[in-house]
């Protein structure tokens, strides 16, 4: 079994993390850990201000975002008993990237958060989860 957990280091995110840790020790199998730089859909100038308060790029602090939220993740997961992480960083649109990561690892389950850190939400679902749900061409857990 191959499981998948997508994070933004949102309060839902860190739930999805702890759910999928448990899962994959559960099933012990490892567990694959991603984060998508550009999921924060924060506005431009806010994202500016952040990045010039911490006199690095507007994508450098992006990348500085993604990594501490994939550290903060492995940390979880470590304590919860998985030994076997990957850890993943990409560019772009989240829901795109966390299907097309799957299906390129041939993943058995994709773990996610029902909200995310984005302005944007749908009805019922965050858009990106709402999304995944509606693309991915493996089994999606949508964890409250």
């Amino acid at each position: 079994m191959r499981i998948m957990v997508a994070t933004d280091g949102s309060d839902s995110a860190n739930r999805a993390v702890e759910f999928a840790a448990r899962l994959a020790c559960d099933l012990n199998c490892g567990l694959k850990i991603v984060n998508v730089v550009g999921a924060y859909d924060r506005p431009p100038e806010q994202l500016l201000a952040f990045a010039r308060c911490e006199h690095v790029t507007p994508q450098a602090f992006l990348s500085d975002l993604s990594e501490q939220a994939l550290r903060m993740a492995k940390q979880r997961a470590i304590e919860l008993g998985v030994s076997d992480i990957q850890l993943e960083s990409q560019k772009g649109e989240a829901s795109r990237w966390i299907v097309e990561i799957a299906r390129r690892d041939r993943d058995d389950v994709i773990v996610l958060g029902k909200r995310g850190l984005g302005r944007v939400s749908g009805l019922l679902l965050g858009s990106v989860s709402q999304e995944v749900v509606s693309i991915a061409s493996c089994a999606v857990i949508v964890v409250p």
